[in-house]
């Protein structure tokens, strides 16, 4: 007798697992800021006369890495669901993204360092992003093939 393979999704999981990512990614950024800023003494996305922490850019960096990283669990989540084989698309789309936001800021007209620290620091948290739920979205989908 064969059945049909059945896919569950925990949403709760991926959830608390997008929330998790988001709180990782804004302090991915706040990272980033401390050394660029604070060690190498270039802005990213962060006032120079601000301290090592930045002010108010650093809190807009962090909380821009964390909607992101939501944002791309409500992709994921979409994926998933709608989607044969939503992980690889994902993983897909989140790379493309990740290219465009290191892209991005090479061709801004602001000091070099500014632009390879702001690059740098958004390939960092791309890939924490996409890394991260990607092991969630494992961790969070269920699948039942049928006994033979």
């Amino acid at each position: 007798m064969t059945g049909e393979t059945s896919v569950r999704i925990a949403p709760g999981r991926l959830w608390a697992g997008g929330g998790s990512t988001a709180l990782v990614a804004a302090l991915a950024a706040i990272v980033v800021v401390l050394v660029a800023h604070g060690l190498f003494d270039v802005p990213v996305l962060a006032p120079f006369g601000e301290g090592a922490w930045g002010g108010i850019g650093t809190v807009a960096y962090a909380v821009s890495a964390a909607i992101a990283a939501l944002a791309a669990t409500g992709l994921l989540h979409l994926l998933l669901i709608t989607t044969p084989r939503g992980r690889s698309f994902f993983i897909s789309i989140m790379l493309l993204v990740t290219a465009i936001a290191v892209v991005v800021p090479l061709g801004l007209d602001a000091d070099r360092g500014a632009r390879f620290a702001t690059a740098a620091g958004n390939l960092l948290i791309g890939v924490v992003i996409t890394g991260t739920l990607s092991s969630v979205a494992r961790a969070s989908v269920r699948v039942s093939r049928p006994l033979r």
